[in-house]
């Protein structure tokens, strides 16, 4: 079967980068007599998404482990992966893409045993996420069952040891409790409730913030830890630290603050972002390579979760610019430096190429390039 055919007209190829060059800066100054690189951030995102799809998609109807022949079927990136559809969908409007994300939508459930339940509450949520979003762009009406389907799951989850919490997967004799499974949660209930109009959810979304900050933030910083009793003391891992777990707490501060207009969530948001940008998770402002395989995704998740921030939090237009700023060296660094041409395959490190990608890795690049695009729409980009 051949792949993308009648995709091939909508995602032109950057055949050369002269053609996102300027004329040679003759003025003044350290730059005079270079010429300058000019983003295009909407061909460099639909080039982007055409690399996912050329070398990722499979024919049964998901993303495959990696670009390399490993037709693996992974549930939380794949979830993902329609996120980043609907991205796409927002960003072009569409039908060939509404028809890959239903495409998806169908191929996960037969991948996944017939069904959309799954063992991980962490990995539904993705899905329930990315749910959400496909019905509020499209207003299929069968992404929001899926999503009432999952959330329903979810809350069984919760349970009184340690204090309240979401587990991270239905073994509840192991008690683990992590931000990947409350955090998300969070902003499911947020959203969930603004198409239900269910107080219910207000409580959840609440309660489920109300632990997750007092057992797994730490106070001063802002940084997110990972979780409690990995190792079955009781204890909070402490030296687990993820951009994925910055990215939902920061996020659910955000769509609580959009709920209640509590300014104590916002500044939950603020503080922590700020932390994420420095040295635990940075190098020279560029966020460090957190492996391949789940860590691949990661930076994603907290470039998705930045960019709510920036659009949904109400924040100053000095803090939207600090952010804005900071991903925008990320996406030139990644597009320059960590983007295998003319393939279109990221690198788990932003600064250098890879031939060989996991699909983990290329949708948290496919993330940034959204965003840049879309702070390019909103005048944030220098």
């Amino acid at each position: 079967m051949k792949r993308f055919i009648y995709l091939a007209f909508l995602f032109p190829l950057l055949a050369c980068t002269a053609c996102l060059k300027e004329p040679v800066d003759d003025g003044p100054g350290p730059g005079a007599g270079k010429a300058r690189y000019v983003f295009n951030w909407s061909q460099i995102a639909d080039s982007s998404l055409k690399g996912l799809l050329n070398n990722y998609w499979n024919q049964d109807k998901y993303f495959n482990q990696n670009n390399n022949g490993n037709t693996t079927f992974n549930y939380w990136p794949n979830a993902h992966a329609l996120d980043v559809l609907v991205d796409a969908y927002i960003r072009t409007g569409d039908a060939a893409i509404k028809t890959r994300m239903d495409d998806l939508l169908a191929g996960m459930k037969v991948k996944n045993g017939n069904t959309y339940i799954n063992y991980f509450y962490d990995d539904m949520e993705w899905m329930t996420l990315a749910c959400l979003r496909a019905f509020e762009a499209t207003g299929d009406t069968k992404y929001k069952d899926v999503a009432v389907l999952l959330w329903n799951d979810i809350k069984g989850g919760w349970d009184a040891v340690w204090g309240g919490g979401i587990h991270w997967n239905k073994d509840f004799s192991k008690n683990y409790k992590n931000t990947p499974a409350n955090a998300p949660a969070v902003i499911i209930a947020a959203r969930m409730y603004a198409i239900t109009q269910q107080p219910d959810d207000i409580a959840w979304a609440k309660k489920i913030y109300d632990w997750e900050k007092a057992v797994l933030v730490d106070p001063v910083s802002g940084l997110v830890w990972d979780g409690i009793n990995q190792d079955g003391s009781g204890n909070v891992v402490k030296n687990w630290n993820f951009t994925y777990n910055q990215g939902v707490f920061i996020g659910a501060g955000v769509e609580l603050y959009k709920l209640t207009g509590q300014a104590t969530y916002l500044n939950d948001a603020l503080k922590t972002a700020n932390n994420a940008l420095g040295g635990t998770f940075t190098k020279s402002n560029i966020l460090n390579s957190e492996g391949n395989g789940d860590g691949g995704l990661f930076k994603g998740i907290l470039v998705r979760y930045l960019m709510l921030l920036i659009t949904d939090g109400s924040i100053s237009s000095t803090d939207a610019a600090k952010f804005a700023s900071f991903l925008q060296l990320n996406a030139e660094t990644l597009w320059q430096k960590g983007t295998s041409k003319p393939q279109m395959i990221f690198n788990k490190d932003w600064t250098v190429p890879a031939t060989n990608s996991d699909l983990t890795e290329q949708l948290s690049g496919e993330m940034l390039m959204d965003a840049a695009y879309r702070l390019n729409q909103m005048g944030l980009l220098k």
